[in-house]
């Protein structure tokens, strides 16, 4: 394999500094705990508190270093092709709503830049859903014209700014790109102080709710009147998340480019294969974003070859001088297109989560916090009902049935991984699943020959994980958690490590 060029690292992370708030070290009580610091919990407690509710957010990590620090950082309404499907699904009626909700998150980040002049990169651009063939133009026309139809800023374009031609394209005027890490640390510097907090290296184990609610973490207890969960997907399994979507892992590298070569906007294809891009401002120059190469969590062994895809992309069709840094990250797809925002359960009176954002969590994320800071506050929002937590769930979708019945052929195939492999059989740099005294193993020996040996079977509901080799990680196919190689959690639905061997 190929080495792989640039940092390995999130540009938006490694281009900001580290916030350092303390771990939780005493029992406290705030009007609302949220689980979790990415932009769904920062827009949400920066809400409730200048509504003069006491905030306390809990980070098991460091913050905005998930999801939100590793995303593309559009604000759009303009999600690649959904408004023709929202319309046949779900009706006019609804489609219009979760158009001006979107909207109305990409102005309130306007809004709010503004407002606190926040240095974050802010810009104002159009977006576009291209397609270099005809075998997508009609998609591509009938989401012109969808969108039109519900109000929204659309027209279709046959050229564009991109080096390379385009069959068409429908193009969103007014949205919007940022520096997500650099808004969201700017606005959680303020949440702390007046009887509100902010804890990192704090991990959440469980949340109840009676008379009032409980977050349980490693390091002590904080009672809260209400509680949002807001950790990209539930680590709570009541309401049953897990199963009413399924995890898509996605790949970016970032270009060094000329700023005479760099597109004007934010883009992605359509079809089967399809690449993100954008550019973004730095030290006097330009970065070129290409994301693509997603896949369902688990299912790619040798993630190196997306990474390499990227950047033969980026280098035939653009004029890129280095690749300065490459990330990947993940999401969670909702079977109906539609996020979960609200109650839990249907028996939840004070515990909310927001979850599916399905890859445009920016957008989603901003108007989930909007949502629920309204919820707890006792405002009607018009767009809450749309996006109900407890709606029906979508089970019976073609698409729901084949991931589940997915999810039961790996949790039962993979109980015959490795068993006839042993740790001599694993290989420097590379991960395997072996049998060691009858156990199954998730043993990677590192470049010096040790090995790092963790239980193989997920601690979240039992699924046998699956081997990483571009983030030399242990990833479950089966609901999304992920585990570093000495099995430490990486990313939820689970909070609790694979067990050491």
């Amino acid at each position: 394999m190929a080495s792989l060029s640039g940092k390995h690292i999130s540009y938006w992370i490694d281009s900001t500094p580290t916030a350092n708030f303390p771990a939780l070290s005493n029992n406290l009580s705030v009007d609302v705990a949220i689980v979790g610091a990415g932009i769904t919990a920062i827009t949400a407690a920066t809400l409730l508190k200048r509504a003069g509710k006491t905030v306390a957010i809990i980070e098991s990590q460091q913050i905005s270093t998930g999801v939100s620090g590793h995303t593309t950082a559009k604000l759009t309404s303009l999600h690649q092709l959904i408004y023709a499907d929202l319309i046949k699904n779900h009706g006019e009626e609804k489609a219009r709503l979760y158009a001006q909700s979107n909207q109305a998150a990409i102005e309130f980040v306007a809004k709010t830049v503004a407002e606190e002049q926040i240095d974050c990169d802010f810009s104002r651009q159009s977006a576009y859903t291209f397609t270099e063939t005809e075998d997508n133009l009609q998609d591509i026309e009938k989401e012109v014209e969808a969108a039109l139809k519900i109000g929204l800023p659309a027209t279709f374009v046959r050229e564009t700014s991109l080096p390379f031609p385009i069959v068409g394209a429908v193009k969103f005027d007014h949205q919007a790109q940022f520096h997500c890490r650099k808004y969201l640390l700017h606005l959680i510097k303020q949440i702390s102080g007046d009887g509100s907090y902010v804890f990192e290296n704090t991990r959440v184990e469980q949340v109840k709710e009676n008379d009032f609610c409980q977050v349980i973490t490693n390091q002590g207890i904080i009672q809260a009147q209400d509680v949002i969960v807001a950790t990209n997907i539930p680590i709570t399994d009541e309401g049953l998340f897990f199963a009413k979507t399924y995890p898509k892992r996605s790949y970016i590298i970032d270009a060094r480019i000329a700023k005479d070569k760099a597109p004007q906007g934010m883009y992605i294809g359509s079809g089967e294969k399809y690449y993100s891009i954008r550019t973004t401002p730095v030290n006097g120059g330009l970065l070129l974003l290409v994301g693509g190469g997603g896949h369902k969590v688990g299912t790619v062994e040798n993630t190196e070859e997306k990474y390499l895809d990227l950047e033969n992309y980026a280098r035939s069709r653009f004029g890129v001088e280095s690749i300065d840094y490459r990330w990947s990250t993940q999401d969670f797809v909702s079977f109906d297109r539609l996020p979960y925002i609200g109650k839990l359960t249907p028996l939840s009176k004070h515990t909310f989560v927001a979850t599916g954002f399905s890859l445009w969590g920016m957008t989603k994320g901003t108007l989930a916090g909007m949502i629920l800071a309204d919820s707890i506050l006792g405002i009607k929002n018009p767009a809450a009902d749309l996006y109900d937590a407890t709606r029906a769930t979508p089970f019976l979708r073609p698409q729901s049935i084949k991931q589940n019945l997915q999810v039961g052929t790996h949790w039962l195939g993979s109980r015959l991984k490795g068993l006839n492999k042993s740790l001599e059989d694993v290989a420097i740099g590379e991960g395997k699943i072996v049998t060691v005294h009858g156990d199954k193993v998730a043993a990677y020996r590192d470049e010096t020959g040790e090995i790092h040996a963790v239980s193989a079977v997920c601690s979240h509901l039992g699924c046998v994980v699956a081997w990483n080799s571009g983030e030399k990680s242990w990833d479950c196919p089966c609901h999304g958690s992920r585990f570093n190689c000495n099995g430490e959690v990486l990313h939820g639905p689970t909070v609790k490590d694979l067990k050491q061997f």
